[in-house]
């Protein structure tokens, strides 16, 4: 990855998403302003950008911090990993994180212990290392993630949606309908144990990248992985219900 210019439209998203911190604010200007140069989202999307920008400039550090966090980690509907959108409970979940991860150690990313593969700014960070067709290919697999989050972001009267809507523009991918319709067929009403329900579901099944861990990144190549981005959930038979569905930024310079 060393040599080749950084998207710096995919580094300002990733760092839009993360959980606000004073660097990050401090560095809101200079974001503007790469963003203006780099030109990849502009006209309306690029307006409506602004509003994010503009709301995190005026806010206090410590309120933003909580809204992110009443926002992202608080809902699995406004998760802001991958694959919990698309994989869900499901026992696909594990293999393709492993696959994701092996993807990024092949480029020679590191990613913190603490931090899943699958995480929207991480993978932000990785595709802004890309070139530009491989970017929006990444990018556009899981379009239909991106879609459903705005979507719901937008019923939530958050600007957030706007950073969603941009890498959607990025991408420059409409996502496939009935993918996308799968995901915003789940229940979006937020409920009092949607916290411990998804402390439950991401303690429910260890996901190990060990030397034991088989990858398919390997094997099956970029394909399988492909489809592990896009693949929304599907619903699976189970003995009750038949029908049931399982379930940082960089220098700008």
């Amino acid at each position: 990855m060393e040599g080749r210019p950084a998207i710096l439209t995919l580094k300002i998203l990733s760092a839009l998403l993360s959980y606000p911190e004073k660097d990050m604010l401090d560095a809101l200007p200079q974001m503007r302003d790469a963003l203006d140069r780099e030109r990849l989202c502009v006209g309306a999307e690029r307006a409506a950008l602004d509003a994010l920008l503009d709301e995190l400039a005026e806010g206090n550090l410590y309120d933003l911090q909580e809204r992110y966090v009443e926002l992202f980690d608080r809902s699995r509907r406004l998760s802001l990993h991958i694959f919990e959108h698309v994989h869900g409970e499901s026992r696909d979940r594990g293999p393709a994180m492993i696959d994701l991860k092996a993807l990024y150690e092949k480029q020679g990313m590191e990613i913190a212990a603490n931090e899943l593969p699958d995480y929207l700014p991480l993978f932000l960070e990785y595709c802004a290392t890309q070139p530009a067709n491989s970017a929006r290919e990444l990018l556009g697999q899981p379009a239909h993630v991106f879609a459903a989050l705005a979507e719901r972001l937008k019923k939530h009267g958050s600007s957030y949606e706007t950073a969603l809507r941009a890498i959607l523009a990025v991408a420059a991918e409409n996502p496939r309908k009935d993918d996308l319709d799968a995901i915003l067929a789940e229940n979006d009403e937020p409920g009092p144990n949607d916290l411990a329900a998804l402390d439950a579901a991401w303690e429910e099944e260890a996901v190990s990248f060990g030397p034991a861990a088989k990858s398919g990144v390997g094997g099956c190549g970029s394909d399988a992985l492909a489809a592990r981005l896009r693949h929304a959930k599907r619903a699976v038979p189970t003995t009750d219900n038949p029908l049931r569905s399982p379930l940082r930024s960089g220098d700008l310079a």
